[in-house]
């Protein structure tokens, strides 16, 4: 689904779970009518049971609360915590829950991370209900408001009503979502969604944009494994003269082996001239990208596995002032970086080659099932 580029739109970027997480239950605390969560990431823990409290506490007050989760995702929430939530009247389902019968149908999972408020607020980004992105992992969201909400709230219904989601509530009706009148802050912004290999939006729009970049072209990504078209647009970038540099997890990773896999193309895109910064203060989970004064914000992690499996979502925004702030976030996080040079990495140990090889072989012979 690719939602129309609309103005009329507020925007904020809330960088670090200090900042979004209380923006986030400020927000459902102040539900009046609607709650609909969907996530990948949720298991029993501290702040899972944080969540959980604020989405019963809601039900209670009279707000219809709608939780969508993936099955493969939400395998460590107990089932009380599940319980729990149905006493207290969260409607509850899950997004394709594994088979043992059909093993590759397994492999499409929601990786779409969002929150809407009475279906005028949202908030996407890279988060989940997982200890771990309050306590080790860095993590980027973004506030909606305005028209582009709207978008969605449809995207939303449109899996809870799916075949492949599950859950003992049947699904319900969902009428159009009602007009949401424009803001003063005039901001553009479009909703855009993938759909694995079927439907890949958020590739082709990244894409359009590196071919009509003028200046810069910046990216975040926790799991760089980029495809043979994004690497070799980043590398004719670069050797045109753009800014093109790459924040990517240092050796704090929550899977070591993926990070390997994308360091085998390294060599070619520093020698033709692209920057890559290795983040060091934690593992840096957040996916956003900056094109010029184009930014996008969500769950996409540009690799293989999202490209060709995952429901993903991203904010698309073009703003000036959205794009600055995105900007100075990336160079306070290229500050706390390690940047790797040629004239290093072409040095680098025999070891280090062959977990390349290795973790890059089995990346190879995963991108290949369907």
């Amino acid at each position: 689904m690719r939602g129309r580029w609309q103005v009329g739109n507020r925007f904020t970027l809330l960088p670090e779970g200090k900042r979004f997480l209380p923006a986030l239950f400020t927000a459902i605390d102040e539900a009046r009518t609607t709650l609909y969560l969907e996530l990948y990431l949720m298991e029993s823990g501290t702040l899972a049971t944080r969540v959980i409290d604020a989405l019963c506490a809601a039900a209670g007050r009279g707000v219809t609360v709608l939780v969508l989760l993936d099955g493969y995702g939400s395998m460590k929430l107990a089932h009380a915590d599940r319980q729990r939530m149905r006493e207290a009247g969260v409607v509850l389902r899950f997004f394709n829950p594994l088979v043992w019968h059909h093993l590759g149908k397994n492999l499409s999972r929601d990786h779409r991370k969002l929150l809407i408020v009475d279906e005028r607020l949202a908030f996407t980004g890279g988060f989940g209900a997982v200890d771990a992105f309050v306590e080790a992992w860095y993590e980027v969201a973004v506030r909606i408001e305005g028209p582009v909400v709207a978008d969605w709230v449809s995207l939303f219904a449109q899996l809870w009503e799916a075949p492949l989601t599950r859950g003992r509530a049947a699904p319900r009706h969902w009428p159009e979502p009602a007009p949401i009148a424009a803001l003063a802050e005039n901001m553009r912004g479009r909703m855009i969604s993938g759909r694995g290999h079927r439907y890949q939006a958020i590739r082709h729009s990244l894409h359009q944009r590196i071919a009509t970049a003028e200046r810069r072209l910046w990216l975040c990504t926790p799991y760089f494994v980029p495809t043979f078209s994004l690497r070799r647009r980043l590398i004719r970038a670069a050797r045109l003269g753009f800014d093109v540099r790459l924040l990517l997890p240092g050796s704090r990773h929550d899977h070591p082996g993926i990070r390997y896999a994308g360091q085998r193309f390294y060599a070619r895109l520093l020698r033709a001239g692209v920057r890559i910064y290795e983040f060091q203060p934690t593992f840096i989970h957040a996916k956003f990208v900056l094109v010029d004064d184009w930014a996008s914000i969500g769950s996409c992690n540009f690799d293989h596995w999202s490209l060709q499996w995952n429901l993903e979502a991203n904010q698309e925004v073009e703003d000036k002032g959205f794009a600055r702030d995105v900007a100075a976030l990336f160079e306070r996080n290229f500050a706390a970086s390690e940047e790797i040079h040629w004239d290093q990495w072409r040095y680098r140990p025999w070891t280090q080659r062959c977990r390349e090889w290795i973790f890059g072989t089995l990346n190879g012979w995963m991108t290949r099932l369907r």
